[in-house]
């Protein structure tokens, strides 16, 4: 282990690091369903147990994927991106992107989810379809960094067309659409993605490569929502739910089947997902890559890691987060004032986001490719702003039955319009955040929640609840480059402005700073984000 780069004791001290992330992830929103559920929502044994073996099985996975994507994922996409610029073949570079972005998009798991809401579209359709749309919109993506083209009029482009089309689909079908641009890019699309655009953009020598190395997951996330809303008007179908029954247990030998009973579940469907991948990346390693065994076998243990700690994640998600989110969401639609649902799901929202497990490779990558210009943490306070909003929209949505359009047509307005006086790279950034942010977390906790709260007001769950993922990937885009606002302002024309006002200011004897950084170098993230 030593000689692959994966000595004991870096991994003992990653771990450690993970570790640390992940439990400051995952104890607040332990601590807020504690806190209601010995409070105002009354929640059984049974489905408190579950929930917290779940929270401790969610904790372990985080650690094991975030460290296996450092350790695979990111190098695989990086080398692979690397390595087809290199051949300059536009034609050989297109045809890869697209089975690329088809047979990564097939393997998310969160797909399989998507097809079961769908009615009078076979489920392979669906997902084929889906793929369909990653893999055109990943060869769009790569071709905008080849060529350098700027990322905001594409999406002005492209989001005009999605509205277009929405305008004809039928309404109960719309937030399906919309939410499964958030699903298709998920925790094993998102590190590779975004790792491929690194690569590809690495090979450029120019002061704009950097930045258009995001993107990626932005141009992504449109294609499965132009091919679902496509689906809408061949199929004239209407999006539907058929609720799942909560498990209850009644003793501790139930509880342990219970978990027992959906790991093999998970570790096969992990399997599978991997494997495309994996075979993929082995063929081009022997055509192409040719990559020496210290790099490789280090490669082979993050995927080992990414494998366990995605079964772990997924199983702690779906049995323990699941049940947890809907019995909650039920008990707080049925209280006399419901409303309580609205800024319960804001806090809930700011938190929820930090145990998303794509977060932290977005992070670790805006914070690694802007020499920590750009702090990871500052973008994770925007992307909890934004995801509270979001929440707490949704939740708004599910008491009063207003359409998601209302609210996703005025969102991506601004967000394409801030998008022309932000700088590029946290347009980049901010539509990138959208599909980190709509994660399993969001899937398993935050959509059974707004399910069982519209079951007890009596909604419709298809047009009410559904949406959630769609707001969740929506309001990030306005939150991120409204930070980029802030950091322009304070490094721009202004900074300087209020630069020179300073200096006027100042009596004659006191030290005038010599520059915009030096002027408000003691500010913090959070301090910035707030003025």
């Amino acid at each position: 282990m030593g000689r692959f780069g994966t000595h004991p004791s870096v991994l003992k001290e990653n771990a450690k690091e993970k570790a640390k992330e992940s439990i400051s992830a995952v104890l607040p929103i332990v601590l807020i369903v504690l806190a209601l559920g010995f409070t105002i929502a009354a929640l059984s044994p049974s489905i408190l147990v579950e929930f917290l073996i779940g929270s401790v099985l969610v904790i372990i996975g985080m650690i094991f994927f975030s460290m296996g994507a450092e350790m695979s994922m990111t190098p695989m996409g990086e080398h692979v991106g690397g390595s087809m610029l290199r051949t300059k073949k536009l034609g050989f570079i297109v045809i890869l992107g697209f089975v690329l972005g088809f047979i990564i998009t097939i393997s998310e798991p969160d797909l399989q989810v998507l097809a079961e809401q769908v009615s009078s579209v076979p489920n392979m359709v669906l997902i084929l379809s889906v793929a369909l749309g990653v893999g055109a919109f990943l060869v769009v993506a790569l071709l905008r960094i080849l060529f350098g083209i700027a990322l905001p009029p594409l999406l002005f482009c492209f989001y005009i067309l999605v509205f277009v089309i929405a305008m004809f689909v039928p309404e109960n079908f719309l937030a399906v659409a919309f939410d499964s641009g958030g699903v298709t890019t998920g925790p094993m699309t998102v590190p590779f993605i975004m790792a491929l655009g690194v690569g590809i953009a690495a090979i450029r020598n120019d002061k704009h490569a950097g930045d258009d190395s995001f993107g990626l997951v932005a141009l992504c996330s449109i294609g499965p929502i132009l091919a679902v809303l496509i689906l809408g008007l061949v199929y004239h179908t209407e999006g539907i739910f058929t609720s799942e029954a909560v498990t209850e247990v009644e003793n501790s030998v139930e509880l342990g089947r219970l978990f027992a009973s959906a790991l093999p579940k998970y570790f096969k469907e992990i399997a599978v997902s991997l494997f495309p991948i994996t075979v993929f990346f082995g063929i081009f390693q022997v055509v192409s890559l040719k990559l020496n065994k210290d790099v490789l076998f280090k490669i082979i243990f993050g995927l080992f890691y990414t494998y366990i700690g995605l079964v772990l994640f997924l199983t702690g998600a779906n049995v323990g987060f699941i049940p947890a989110g809907n019995y909650l969401g039920t008990v707080l639609g049925n209280l006399p004032w419901n409303w309580i649902l609205v800024p319960l799901g804001m806090v809930i929202g700011y938190f929820i986001v930090k145990a998303e497990p794509a977060v932290y490779v977005l992070m670790k990558q805006v914070e690694e490719l802007t020499d920590g210009a750009i702090s990871g943490k500052s973008i994770q306070i925007s992307l909890s702003v934004g995801v509270a909003v979001s929440v707490g929209i949704s939740m708004l949505r599910v008491l009063t039955g207003i359409s998601v359009f209302y609210f996703l047509v005025p969102g991506y307005a601004v967000a394409l319009i801030l998008s022309l006086f932000v700088p590029k790279i946290f347009t980049a950034i901010a539509f990138d955040s959208g599909g980190v942010a709509s994660g399993p977390m969001t899937a398993t906790f935050l959509l059974p929640l707004a399910q069982g709260a519209c079951q007890a007001v009596g909604g419709n769950i298809v047009t009410d609840a559904f949406g959630v993922v769609a707001m969740v990937a929506m309001t990030p885009l306005i939150t991120l480059q409204v930070l980029g606002l802030v950091y322009r302002i304070r490094g721009g024309e202004l900074g300087e402005k209020r630069k020179e006002e300073k200096r006027v200011a100042l009596p004659d004897d006191m030290a005038v700073p010599k520059s915009v950084a030096e002027l408000y170098g003691e500010l913090g993230d959070e301090e910035i984000i707030e003025l």
